[in-house]
């Protein structure tokens, strides 16, 4: 997982534990996405700075949805994506 419950609840600004299957479900779809998306797919569960920012603002666009500013957020999804889809293509040290 990306996130942790805590951390997501943290970045949703939710006290309690209401929605927490609702977020777990959201939390869970995060890295299917990512990799359908841009290719990106963390092996070992840890996830770059970019995979984790990305990750930051779809869970809140996916929990909040109408209530956010949408265009706004989704402009910055799209531009971490091409990120990470960039990322994605750097090679990597082998030492």
């Amino acid at each position: 997982m990306i996130y942790t419950l805590d951390e997501a609840r943290d970045i949703l600004h939710l006290d309690g534990e209401d929605n927490d299957e609702q977020i777990l479900a959201l939390l869970d779809a995060i890295p299917p996405y990512l990799t359908a998306t841009t290719g990106y797919e963390s092996v070992t569960g840890d996830y770059s700075p970019v995979a984790r920012a990305a990750a930051r603002f779809i869970l809140w666009q996916w929990y909040y949805g109408e209530n956010t500013d949408t265009d706004k957020v989704q402009r910055v999804i799209d531009s971490l994506l091409k990120a990470l889809s960039a990322e994605r293509k750097q090679p990597h040290d082998t030492a």
